[in-house]
C-alpha cells in the first residue's frame, strides 16, 4: 500500500521540482523564522518538518509547505507575548511557545476530521482580498524598524522609560505566584510579609531584562510601531538602511540587468540561463551576505543556527506552563484556522491548473500533522505556500516526493552549512521580507476598487483594518458576517422583484405558460402569488408586504412555490402567519408545486393538513385549475 502511495514514476521531475522549490524556500524560511523572534533556525526547522510530513500525507501532491507570511504574522504576537510573561527569558518560555504551536497542529487535524475544509470555498473574494492586503501591511510594517536598524531593547532611553512598567509587572507576577502557592496559610500578615520579602529579592538586572522585554514587545504590533516610529527615525542606522534597500534593489533589479547583457557572448548567455532558474531572493541573499562578510561591516546578525540534525523538544509536554499558554489557546485556534484557509486556497489553485480535485479533510490533517511535528522540532508553524507550490509544478514536480525532496534539501543545508548561514545579516532578511510583503498585496482587487460595488469595497477595507490592528481570524469572521448580511439583503431584493401578486385576468399576458388558458369564471375570483427563490429570514419583511397587496375581493389565493427550493425557519413561520390571516379573512389558500425541502418542513409544523388541507395542495397548476373549476361550478349550481 505504501509503495503505491509513493510512486517513483516521475522521479526526475519530482527531484528537480523539489530542489528548485527548496532553493526558493531557503531565504523565506530563514526570514520568517527571524521575524518570529525565535531565529532563522526556527524557520528552517519549520520548513523541514512541515515540508516533509505535510507532503507525506497530503492530498494536493505538488504542494510545498512551510512557514508563510500569514502564519508568521500571528506567530510573532504569540512568541513575543509569551516571552514577556516569562520576564523576557526565551529559554524558559520556549516549551510554552512550542506547545501553542503544537496545539495549533492538533486543532488543524480536528478541523480536517470534522470536515470544516469543504466550507472554505464559501469565503467571498472581498474577504480574501482584504485579508491578504492586511497581511501585506503587517509584513511591511514589521520591517520598518529593521530597515532603520533600530533595536528597541537596545534603546536605553526607551528601556529606562519602561522601568516603572517593568517593576509593576515583576511585582504583579510575584503576587500572582504567591497567591497560587498552596503551601501558604490563611494568616494575611504572613502572606504580605512573604510578598515583600520576595519583591525585595528582585535585582536590577531582572528589572532591566523586564524593561527590555517590554520595550521589545511595544514595537511588535502595528499600533506599537506607529507609536514608536519617531524613536526609530531618531536612532536610524544608515549602514543597516543601505543594506536593506540594496537587498530589495538586487531582488528586483538583478534579472532586469541580465536582460541588457549581450546574448551573443557565450559567457553572458550562459550566465543569463543559470540566473533565470535561480530565485532572485537567493541571489540577493548570497550577494549581500558575501559583501557584508568580506567587507567586515558592523551589521546586526541573525540568531546563531545550531549545527546538526534538529533535536526533538519533548520538554514541551513536561516543561510548559498551562497558566502561561491558557491565554493563547484562541491564538492556537487562530493559527489552525489561518493555516487551513491558506493551505486550501493553494489546493484550489492547483486544482484549477491541473484539473484535479483535492480532499480538503486529508489536506487539513496533513497540514496539522506537519505543524505539530514542526513544534516538536522547535520550528514555527506554516501552511501550503502558493508561490513555492507553483515553482515546484513549473519545474516538473508531480507527486508528493517533490515536497519531500525540498525538505531534505533544506535539511542538508542546515547540517552542512549552518555556520555560514549564521553569518547572514538580519537586514538582508528584512529586505527579503519587504519584497514578500509587496508581492502579497492583491493588486487585482485594489485596481478594481473603482468598479466594485460599494459594499464589497467596505468589506475589503474593514477586513484589512481588522487584520492589521485587531486579529486575523476576527477579521475573516467579521468579513464573513458582513458579506452574508449583504448577500441576504441582495437575495431578498431579488426575490421581491421576482415574486408578484397577480389577478388571473385572461386579457393580460401572464408570465408563466400554464396560466395562459384560464376561464373567465375562475379569473374573477382567483389571485396568484408567485414566489421565486429561497424564502429565508432576509426576505420575510418583503414577503409580508407582498401579502398586503392581495385585493379583498379575491376568494381563492394560490401560492405558487414551484421555484422555491428552500425555506428556513423564519420564512416558514412568516408563511404560516400569512396563511392563518388569510384563512381568518375567509380566503381559501391553495398551494402549488411544493419542492422536497419546503414540503418536508411545511408538513413538519403541520401547515399541511391543519391550515391547508391535503386536497388543497397540488403538484401542478393544471391540477389546481381542475379543482377550482369544479369548486366554482358547485358554487354556481347552489
Amino acid at each position: 500500500m505504501f509503495k503505491d502511495y509513493i510512486t517513483f514514476k516521475h522521479i526526475k521531475g519530482d527531484f528537480f521540482g523539489g530542489i528548485t522549490a527548496g532553493i526558493v524556500a531557503l531565504p523565506l524560511a530563514m526570514a520568517f523564522g527571524e521575524q518570529s523572534g525565535l531565529g532563522a533556525a526556527a524557520g528552517l526547522f519549520g520548513a523541514i518538518a512541515i515540508g516533509f510530513f505535510a507532503s507525506l500525507f497530503c492530498s494536493t501532491q505538488q504542494q510545498i509547505s512551510g512557514p508563510t507570511a500569514p502564519m508568521t504574522a500571528v506567530s510573532v504576537v504569540v512568541v513575543s507575548q509569551i516571552i514577556q510573561s516569562f520576564n523576557g527569558d526565551i529559554a524558559t518560555a520556549m516549551p510554552s511557545i512550542l506547545m501553542v504551536f503544537f496545539l495549533a497542529g492538533v486543532f488543524q487535524v480536528l478541523l480536517g476530521i470534522i470536515g470544516v475544509g469543504k466550507y472554505i470555498k464559501y469565503i467571498p473574494y472581498p474577504v480574501i482580498s482584504g485579508f491578504m492586503n492586511g497581511i501585506a501591511i503587517i509584513i511591511l510594517m514589521g520591517q520598518i524598524f529593521p530597515l532603520m536598524g533600530y533595536v528597541a531593547d537596545k534603546d536605553q532611553e526607551l528601556v529606562e522609560k519602561n522601568r516603572i512598567v517593568a517593576e509593576s509587572n515583576l511585582i504583579a507576577k510575584q503576587f500572582q505566584s504567591i497567591k497560587k502557592d498552596k503551601t501558604i496559610g490563611l494568616d494575611e500578615v504572613a502572606v504580605i510579609e512573604k510578598n515583600i520579602a520576595e519583591i525585595k529579592k528582585i535585582s536590577k538586572d531582572e528589572i532591566v531584562a523586564e524593561a527590555e522585554a517590554v520595550s521589545k514587545m511595544q514595537v511588535k504590533t502595528p499600533a506599537g510601531i506607529i507609536k514608536n516610529i519617531n524613536r526609530g527615525l531618531k536612532n536610524i542606522n544608515w549602514l543597516e538602511f543601505t543594506f536593506v534597500v540594496s537587498t530589495v534593489i538586487v531582488i528586483y533589479g538583478f534579472k532586469y540587468v541580465l536582460r541588457w547583457l549581450p546574448s551573443r557572448i557565450k559567457f553572458f548567455d550562459g550566465l543569463k540561463k543559470i540566473a533565470s532558474s535561480i530565485p532572485a531572493t537567493l541571489i540577493a541573499l548570497v550577494i549581500m551576505s558575501t559583501i557584508a562578510i568580506y567587507g567586515e561591516f558592523d551589521l546586526l546578525k541573525i540568531q546563531e543556527i545550531p549545527i546538526g540534525f534538529p533535536t526533538m523538544h519533548l520538554e514541551i509536554f513536561s516543561g510548559f506552563s498551562f497558566d502561561a499558554i491558557k491565554p493563547f489557546l484562541m491564538a492556537a485556534v487562530s493559527l489552525a484556522m489561518l493555516g487551513s484557509i491558506d493551505s486550501l486556497l493553494t489546493s484550489v489553485i492547483v486544482d484549477t491548473k491541473e484539473k484535479t480535485q483535492h480532499n480538503s479533510s486529508q489536506e487539513l490533517v496533513s497540514q496539522g500533522i506537519g505543524n505539530s511535528m514542526a513544534a516538536l522540532f522547535g520550528g514555527i508553524p506554516g501552511s501550503s505556500a502558493t508561490i513555492r507550490t507553483l515553482v515546484n509544478m513549473n519545474s516538473g514536480g508531480v507527486t508528493r516526493l517533490s515536497g519531500i525532496f525540498a525538505s531534505l534539501l533544506l535539511l542538508v543545508i542546515l547540517i552542512f552549512f549552518a555556520p555560514i548561514a549564521s553569518k547572514i545579516p538580519a537586514g538582508v532578511l528584512a529586505g527579503v521580507l519587504i519584497t514578500v510583503g509587496i508581492g502579497i498585496f492583491d493588486y487585482r482587487g485594489l485596481k478594481a476598487i473603482k468598479k466594485m460595488p460599494i459594499w464589497d469595497v467596505v468589506v475589503m477595507i474593514v477586513v484589512m483594518l481588522l487584520t492589521v490592528f485587531v486579529d486575523l481570524v476576527i477579521a475573516v469572521g467579521v468579513g464573513l458576517v458582513i458579506s452574508a448580511l449583504i448577500f441576504m439583503k441582495k437575495m431578498g431584493d431579488i426575490n421581491t422583484k421576482r415574486s408578484t401578486v397577480t389577478p388571473l385576468d385572461i386579457t393580460q399576458e401572464l408570465p408563466w405558460e400554464d396560466e395562459k388558458e384560464i376561464s373567465e369564471d375562475i379569473s374573477k375570483k382567483v389571485f396568484v402569488k408567485r414566489l421565486e427563490g429561497p424564502l429565508f429570514f432576509g426576505y420575510t419583511n418583503d414577503l409580508q408586504q407582498l401579502y398586503t397587496h392581495i385585493p379583498e375581493e379575491a376568494e381563492y389565493i394560490i401560492l405558487r412555490m414551484d421555484k422555491v427550493p428552500y425555506v428556513d425557519q423564519s420564512g416558514l413561520y412568516t408563511l404560516e402567519d400569512i396563511i392563518i390571516d388569510l384563512e381568518n379573512k375567509g380566503k381559501c389558500v391553495l398551494v402549488v408545486g411544493l419542492q422536497k425541502q419546503p414540503d418536508y418542513l411545511i408538513r413538519k409544523i403541520e401547515i399541511i393538513p391543519n391550515l391547508v388541507a391535503e386536497h388543497e395542495n397540488f403538484k401542478t397548476f393544471d391540477q389546481c385549475l381542475i379543482w377550482l373549476h369544479d369548486e366554482i361550478s358547485k358554487c354556481y349550481e347552489n
